[in-house]
């Protein structure tokens, strides 16, 4: 089984901010699979199959800086290991536009990844990264990723929310190696 997890706040008043963006990403795969999400422990959470391969949706109830306590509950619950999870998040070192994923790796600031790698006491697991680019100099970043993206930046953002899950398709199917293959380009302008 795979274990797909979107980052994100929880609350009406965080839902369209960049911060939020691996939550989307997460809830349009369910809505593509068909895949009901229910509240369960620190999670809401779903199973379904992809392909016939056995997945697990969750979008933790905890805040973002406390996202670790979620991801593991869920990897208990579904007898899984860090190499079988992939958490979707927002980047600002990427620009709109861009997704990556990676096998591992560090936090590069980010605090939900931060409490995950604590949670966990490994960054074995995979990571698909969107971006959601660089606030202006005069804008500190805590306060632009807690910010809804511009309506420009919306027009760049579904193409991409569509192509990250079908990245997530191909975790699933393939594992992290090929999902990197197929997917860390930019998208063309």
């Amino acid at each position: 089984m795979r274990v797909i997890v979107g980052l994100g706040n929880p609350g009406f008043e965080y839902a369209a901010t960049r911060h939020n963006v691996g939550q989307r990403v997460v809830a349009q795969a369910a809505s593509e699979w068909s895949i009901s999400l229910h509240p369960n422990g620190f999670t809401q959470q779903g199973t379904g199959r992809v392909h016939g391969h056995p997945v697990a949706l969750a979008l933790p109830l905890t805040f973002m800086n406390v996202s670790g306590a979620a991801v593991e509950e869920c990897m208990t619950a579904h007898d899984v290991q860090a190499r079988d999870v992939i958490v979707v998040h927002d980047d600002l070192d990427l620009p709109i536009g861009c997704l990556r994923i990676r096998p591992g790796g560090g936090t590069g600031g980010h605090k939900g990844l931060r409490s995950i790698v604590m949670a966990l006491g490994t960054e074995t697991f995979a990571r698909l990264k969107i971006g959601i680019g660089r606030p202006a100099p005069d804008v500190d970043p805590a306060d632009f990723v807690l910010a809804p993206f511009a309506p420009a930046e919306l027009e760049n953002l579904q193409p991409v929310m569509t192509r990250a899950v079908e990245g997530l398709v191909c975790f699933v199917l393939h594992g992290v190696q090929e999902a990197m293959n197929r997917c860390n380009r930019r998208m063309p302008a």
